[in-house]
C-alpha cells in the first residue's frame, strides 16, 4: 500500500476515515494487483496502468467513482452516472450504511477488463 495514499486517509475526519479505510480494503480484495498513488490530490486505484477506481472526499461525503462504467447501471440514491456515463460514482454521507458488496462487484465488473 502506498504511504501518501495511507497519509491522505489517516488526515480525515474519523467518519471519512473509516469509510475510506473499508473502500481501500474492498479494493485491494476485489483488484488483487491494484496500484494505489495519489494524483490531483486524491487517492487513485489502477489495474495494468489504466485507471480503477477514485476515492474523493469533500467536507460532507466520501466518493468512490469507477471508470469504464458505461454498461453499468445507475441505482438512484446508490450509484449516479457522471459525464457520458462511463463514470458511476457513489456518494456517501456520515452515518450512511454502506453497500461494499454491491460496489465490489461493480469495481469487478468493470475492472474486469483492463
Amino acid at each position: 500500500m502506498n504511504a501518501e495514499v495511507t497519509r491522505y486517509i489517516d488526515e480525515l475526519q474519523p467518519w471519512q476515515a473509516d469509510v475510506c479505510r473499508q473502500l481501500r480494503a474492498m479494493i485491494h480484495t476485489t483488484i488483487p494487483a491494484v496500484e494505489e498513488q495519489i494524483q490531483y490530490g486524491k487517492p487513485h486505484f489502477s489495474k495494468n496502468g489504466s485507471h480503477a477506481a477514485v476515492i474523493h472526499v469533500a467536507k460532507s461525503k466520501v466518493s468512490f467513482m469507477v471508470f469504464n462504467a458505461s454498461e453499468i447501471e445507475a441505482v438512484k440514491g446508490v450509484l449516479r452516472s457522471m459525464g457520458t456515463g462511463e463514470r458511476k460514482v457513489a456518494d456517501i454521507p456520515e452515518g450512511h450504511v454502506v453497500d461494499y458488496d454491491l460496489l465490489a462487484g461493480v469495481l469487478a465488473e468493470t475492472s474486469a477488463g483492463l
